[in-house]
């Protein structure tokens, strides 16, 4: 690494950019819909507030070992060669330190305000994508955004256990949706930048099973995603609002996964990807109106 990019000094923003605020900032919002679901009421503010902290603290932690890992692969893909660890603006102990103060500070949060299995099903999502999936995974099959999407469907349940203490089948059904969506979100995007994947030898989908391959499966766990997104309504978790957003959104998805198997249209994959964020913030807010105008208990 060049030694002018290691002496350039990090700046606020530099670790603001080591927490993945835009992935972290999706994650909080399911995880505090996930409180608000838990509850026919308000949210405890000591819970909405000081949950979301230390749930994002830690989330920012798994980033930045994300980082920290892929260091030397950022260098080489556009997408993320201007990382600050990459760049050298943050070195490997800055790093370390920052992931050691944040995310302990989010589990003494925890631990201390909210509750012991929300600490420690944080912690287990944090190990979940920032070791199982970014140290091994990620390098080693190409259904690693499968499998390692788990840790990163967690937060609408750390949310509700946050609330109630107690782990919830309703709760668990929210994860779901959030793991189904990951391989079509993701895959879209792999789809995107199938190039810089295949240079660093990530072995995604579209580089170890072609592009039409993938899309073939972009569609089919996209119907399996809107499946599951009607259960809510299914077992009396939300009401009808909530189940004409959820067909509405859900086609719209699948309008996309087949415009990208047809082949006309070369931005269809990363239109995909842009629209599945749009996605799933949408269906989430659905929920959470939908919770209020036609309450069910759910405890």
């Amino acid at each position: 690494m060049p030694e002018v990019q290691t002496s350039q000094r990090a700046s606020w923003r530099d670790y603001k950019e080591l927490t993945k605020p835009n992935v972290v900032a999706l994650m909080i919002l399911t995880s505090t819909i996930g409180m608000f679901m838990a509850v026919p009421g308000m949210v405890p503010l000591t819970v909405l507030i000081l949950g979301n902290l230390g749930i994002a603290m830690c989330a920012g932690a798994a980033a930045a070992i994300n980082h920290l890992v892929d260091q030397q692969i950022d260098e080489r893909m556009t997408r993320t060669k201007n990382r600050p660890i990459a760049k050298g603006r943050i070195s490997d102990f800055q790093a370390g330190m920052f992931v050691l103060i944040v995310g302990g500070g989010g589990m003494a949060i925890l631990f201390i305000w909210i509750n012991a299995l929300t600490a420690w099903l944080t912690l287990a999502s944090l190990l979940g994508y920032a070791v199982v999936y970014t140290m091994f995974l990620k390098r080693a099959t190409p259904q690693n955004i499968v499998i390692g999407g788990l840790a990163g469907a967690a937060p609408p349940l750390l949310g509700w256990v946050a609330v109630t203490g107690e782990i919830h089948g309703h709760a668990l059904l929210l994860v779901l949706i959030i793991f189904a969506w990951t391989p079509p979100h993701f895959w879209a995007l792999a789809i995107h930048r199938k190039d810089e994947y295949a240079l660093v030898d990530i072995p995604m989908l579209p580089v170890t099973h072609g592009v039409e391959f993938t899309k073939l499966h972009i569609l089919l766990y996209t119907l399996i995603m809107f499946v599951i997104t009607l259960l809510p309504y299914a077992t009396r978790l939300s009401g009808p609002l909530y189940l004409v957003c959820a067909v509405l959104l859900g086609l719209r998805f699948l309008y996309w996964s087949i415009e990208m198997l047809r082949n006309k249209n070369h931005l269809a994959p990363i239109k995909t990807f842009r629209y599945s964020i749009v996605y799933l913030m949408l269906l989430f807010l659905a929920m959470l109106v939908d919770h209020y105008i036609y309450p069910v208990s759910t405890l």
